[in-house]
Order: structure tokens, then C-alpha cells, then sequence
């Protein structure tokens, strides 16, 4: 029990040496992001990040440390190092820019974008439901409009921007359906137009990686800089037409959305309790339970929306349900070879993916584990 003792001792103190080298590694940290607003350099730079890890990794098996432990202790120290970088505020792209206005900018996504184009230096301001009387005095001498606001009420409120908006402004939006905003922008608005998608929630503690999906409208050159804006704050911008956005997340959201809202719905009129269900769960089945509990944390309205958008959503969601009988005739008729002639269809379909896949999830499965 002594050595025992002795040796726990000498952790605890190579634990403190470790707290010292990670408090020197965040204060460079902290020169680095000085210098990144200085010269208007992006948070997140992938080829870095990539070429560091990997010497890293070879580093650590020359000295017997598991390439994968490192990889894991630096993943999160810049995913903190980024967090850490936006103190410093962003370097102003287009300094020619006096005013923007954010339509719905107290709520969470609208004041997202509001806190890093203020931290990018541009005056903000905001115009909500309850403003609309001082929309003359709000909208004058406006260089930008951003429209963050419900689903249901997007058209309505660009339709309702027309008379307040100048030729020489640009005219943008958040909203996670794309083609009919796009649609609806360009034909109240003779000005530059650019829709966006932020794939990503409110409560973000970084830009870094995050993916904003870009669909243009008219006069890119004039909106080119908006896009570097966002692109200094670390997010990977990806050019998308409108139409295939929308067909994309059918999948990606309506049909996801749906699957996980049927889920939880199922689980809730079941006779289980769910810290028992926790309890006993894998790491694996815990993670689809927080993903599913996840769901059920956010606002109601908002999903709602997303998946009665477009007639596509409901089409895919029937789809989902023969699937879900199909599936189940398998067992019901004893149907074994039959499942797995299925099974190795979809797994054809994945293909190097579902090693991919594989991969992921078992570093997701590792933190869901470490957190029990």
C-alpha cells in the first residue's frame, strides 16, 4: 500500500506538470489568436491541423505513447484552443460596411450571427416582430439584411422588407429551406442576394468546422466578402444549388427528424424507465438515447416546420414507414436469409464508408463511455 501510495503521489504530480504545459499551450494560444485578428487569418485551418496531428502521431509511437491517445488529448485541446481564439474578435473584411441589420436578431441563431458580426466589428442592428413601426428608421442606411426567422414566417417577412430595401444592399437569410426564400428574395429585391444555411445549432462554442451552406442568388462579387467573414470565423462554406439543398435534407433533416420524433414518441408509451434503460445501456445505445433526448430539448415549432416544409418530406416519410414493414416481414415469416440479403445490400450501398463510419463512431463511443 506505501508504493502504491508513493506512486499515486508521483501522478498527482505529473498531472500538475501536465495542468502547467496545457496553461503555457493555451496562453500561446491566446498570441496566436492576437495575431489571427491582426491579420485577418481564418480560426480554422485544416491543412495545420491535419499536418500537426500526423507528426504528432508518428512523435508519440517513437516514444511508446499510443498514436491514438495524443491524437485524442490534442483533438480536444484545440477544439478548447478554438473556443479560446474567438476572445479576441475577428478582423473586419469590408470595413466599407456601416450598418447591418438582422431581421429576428434577438432570437438564438439571429443572435449568433448578431455576436460575431459585432465581434467582427460592424454595427448591428436588429429588427424583431415587435419593431416593425420603427422598420423606416432601423432599415435607413442599412448595407445588409439578414433575415433569421421562423420557417413559417420567412416569406412573409422578406415580402414585407420590399419597400424598405435600396438597390445597393444585400439581402441574405438563415433559413434551413432554401430554394423559395432564394426564390422570394430575388424577386422583391433588385439587389445582391445569397441564401444561407448555418448546419448548425445556436449553442455552438465555436465557428471552427462548422459547415454554412451557400446557395447564390445574384451579383456574387458583392457578397464575396460576407462569405470571407464567415470563413476568417473558422466555418467551411459549401457552395450548394437550392433545389438540390432542399432535396438534400429531406434526408438529412425532415427525415431524421421524423425518424428520432417517432422514436422518442414510441419509447415514451412503453412500460420502461428510462434511467433502468440508461443503466443497463452500452455505450453504443446510450448515445442513440441522448440523441434521440436531445431532440426533445429543443423547440417543438421548429421541427414541426422542417418537416412539413415541402409535400418531398411527407413522399420520403411514407417511404420510411412501407421500409419499416418490409423489415419487419423478415421476422414475421422467419424470413432470416431474407434479412440478410438485405443487409448486405445496404452494406454494398455504403461501401468504404461503413469502415468510415465504423471508425467515427468508435472514437463517439469511447467519450460517450468516458462519461458514465
Amino acid at each position: 500500500m506505501d508504493a502504491l501510495k508513493e506512486l499515486r503521489t508521483e501522478i498527482d504530480h505529473t498531472d500538475q506538470a501536465l495542468l502547467q504545459l496545457l496553461a503555457k499551450r493555451l496562453a500561446l494560444v491566446a498570441k496566436v489568436g492576437e495575431v489571427k485578428h491582426q491579420h485577418g487569418l481564418p480560426i480554422y485551418v485544416p491543412e495545420r491541423e491535419a499536418d500537426m496531428l500526423a507528426a504528432r502521431r508518428k512523435e508519440a509511437e517513437k516514444m511508446g505513447v499510443p498514436a491514438d491517445l495524443i491524437e485524442d488529448v490534442l483533438r480536444r485541446i484545440m477544439r478548447e484552443s478554438y473556443t479560446s481564439e474567438n476572445r479576441f474578435g475577428f478582423k473586419t473584411v469590408n470595413p466599407a460596411i456601416q450598418k447591418i441589420v438582422i431581421v429576428g436578431g434577438r432570437g438564438k441563431l439571429g443572435g449568433l450571427f448578431a455576436h460575431y458580426l459585432s465581434a467582427s466589428g460592424y454595427s448591428v442592428e436588429v429588427l424583431g416582430r415587435e419593431d416593425w413601426e420603427q422598420a423606416d428608421k432601423i432599415m435607413a442606411n442599412a448595407d445588409v439584411v439578414m433575415v433569421s426567422v421562423p420557417i413559417a414566417n420567412t416569406l412573409e417577412t422578406i415580402e414585407r422588407l420590399q419597400p424598405y430595401l435600396s438597390e445597393n444592399m444585400l439581402l441574405t437569410d438563415l433559413t434551413s429551406v432554401k430554394r423559395a426564400p432564394l426564390e422570394k428574395m430575388l424577386a422583391v429585391h433588385k439587389g445582391a442576394v445569397v441564401g444561407l444555411h448555418p448546419m448548425f445549432g445556436p449553442d455552438i462554442p465555436s465557428m471552427a468546422k462548422q459547415v454554412v451552406a451557400r446557395c447564390d442568388g445574384r451579383f456574387a462579387d458583392r457578397y464575396q466578402w460576407l462569405l470571407d467573414q464567415i470563413a476568417i470565423w473558422g466555418a467551411i462554406i459549401y457552395p450548394v444549388d437550392a433545389r438540390e439543398h432542399d432535396h438534400s435534407m429531406t434526408y438529412i433533416q425532415a427525415l431524421r427528424h421524423f425518424a428520432t420524433f417517432a422514436n422518442g414518441l414510441h419509447l415514451s408509451k412503453q412500460p420502461v424507465q428510462l434511467a433502468q434503460l440508461l443503466a443497463l445501456s452500452s455505450p453504443i445505445y446510450r448515445l442513440e438515447l441522448a440523441m434521440i433526448g436531445r431532440l426533445f430539448a429543443q423547440d417543438a415549432g421548429l421541427y414541426a416546420d422542417i418537416i412539413m416544409d415541402k409535400p418531398e418530406n411527407l413522399a420520403v416519410i411514407k417511404s420510411l414507414k412501407e421500409t419499416y414493414a418490409e423489415s419487419l416481414a423478415f421476422f414475421e415469416n422467419n424470413d432470416k436469409q431474407g434479412f440478410i440479403d438485405a443487409f448486405e445490400k445496404v452494406h454494398h450501398w455504403f461501401g468504404d464508408y461503413s469502415e468510415l463510419f465504423m471508425k467515427e463512431s468508435r472514437q463517439l463511443l469511447k467519450q460517450a463511455n468516458d462519461l458514465r
